[in-house]
Parts: C-alpha cells; sequence; structure tokens
C-alpha cells in the first residue's frame, strides 16, 4: 500500500513541470530525479533506522550474555519472576525457567525478558532495499501515466491514476483497520486532489511567469 502513497509525491513533481512546460523531456527529467531522490531517501532513512535497532539489539544481548556469566543465579530468579508475574504458581514458573534456561539460557532471557530472537535480527540492507523497491514501484505509476498518453491527455490520466491508487490505498488501510472506507476514500481523495492541484497551479502559474 505504501507504494501507492509514494506515488503521490512523484506525481506532485510531474504535474508541476507539466503545468510548467509541455516538454515530455523536462517532465522525464523531473520525474526521474525525484523516483531517484525519493527512492535513496527512503533507502537511506530504514538504513540508518534499522541500523540503530539493530545495534540497540546486540548491546541487549551482549548484556544479557554478561549477566548470565557473572550473575547466573541472579538471572534465573529473574526469569522465574517474569514468569509468575504471568500468573503461574511460584514452583511452576521455577520449573518453568529451569527448562528453558538448562537448553539455551541466554535464548530463553532474550525471548522472555528482551523479546529478541538472536538469529532473527533486523537486516539494515534488507530493510534499505525493500523501502528504495517500495518507493520506485509506486513512483513509477504516475510516470507512466504522464508520458504514454498524448499531451493533451498526460495531466488528466496521470490525476485519475494516482488519485485511484489513492482511494484503493485509503479503502484497502480502512478495511485493515476496521473503519469506514467510504470515509477513507473522500479524505485521501480530497486531499490527493488538493495537493495535485497545487502542484500544477505554481508550476503553471511560476513557469509562465519565468518563461
Amino acid at each position: 500500500m505504501t507504494e501507492f502513497q509514494n506515488a503521490h509525491s512523484v506525481a506532485g513533481i510531474v504535474l508541476g513541470v507539466a503545468g510548467a512546460s509541455g516538454s515530455r523531456a523536462a517532465i522525464f527529467t523531473a520525474g526521474l530525479a525525484g523516483l531517484v531522490a525519493g527512492a535513496v531517501s527512503m533507502a537511506l532513512g530504514e538504513y540508518v533506522s534499522v541500523s540503530s535497532q539493530r545495534d540497540s539489539e546486540t548491546a541487549q544481548l551482549q548484556q544479557e550474555k554478561r549477566e548470565l556469566a557473572t550473575a547466573p543465579d541472579e538471572e534465573l530468579d529473574e526469569l522465574t519472576a517474569l514468569y509468575a508475574a504471568k500468573g503461574l504458581h511460584p514452583a511452576t514458573a521455577r520449573q518453568v525457567a529451569e527448562e528453558p534456561t538448562a537448553r539455551d539460557a541466554l535464548a530463553a532471557h532474550t525471548e522472555t525478558e528482551l523479546h529478541i530472537d538472536p538469529d532473527d535480527l533486523a537486516n539494515p540492507w534488507q530493510a534499505a532495499a525493500a523501502s528504495a523497491v517500495s518507493f520506485t514501484l509506486g513512483a513509477l505509476l504516475p510516470l507512466v501515466a504522464i508520458l504514454l498518453p498524448p499531451a493533451a491527455w498526460r495531466v488528466p490520466v496521470c490525476v485519475l491514476t494516482v488519485l485511484l491508487a489513492l482511494a484503493i490505498t485509503g479503502a484497502a488501510s480502512a478495511r485493515l483497520g476496521g473503519s469506514n472506507p467510504g470515509r477513507a476514500i473522500i479524505r485521501v481523495v480530497v486531499g490527493g486532489t488538493v495537493g495535485l492541484a497545487l502542484t500544477y497551479g505554481i508550476g503553471h502559474l511560476f513557469g509562465t511567469a519565468i518563461g
């Protein structure tokens, strides 16, 4: 669904240029630049965010390893208390804590205490790549929609395509969240229309004035 949301930002760029110039080359160049800039920005942001998350998880795992090595009895008591807090009888909680600790103490503590899987830490490279691909797929929609039709149909086809994509996104998000799809569609379509109209109007106004 984020792919369709990304379409709106690039649509604003190409419509702004279309409002200023009918040149297919100018529209393509601006759209491609917006696509690349957006994809790189999203990828870098996701990489930094997930890298920070991974660093935090790694630090917590290292701390847990140190505590298990230096104070295993206290760690076992802590794990027992966690199970007891879930409603288990103290004796049962102790037994439940001892069994996984005997197999893999670190895994037992990270799963129950830290809620981290040491074998499945966040991968910043995968997250960055997924974010870049998602943005690119969304950005291609308005770019193709404005370049393929004849000059007279470029703007309306691009606008209708992007608004349809936004409507689908709004409806799907609403259904997933259990809210009213109709209201969600109206919000995103009205907001999208205003945004696209502003970018086109600004491009037409300043493009004409400067030109």
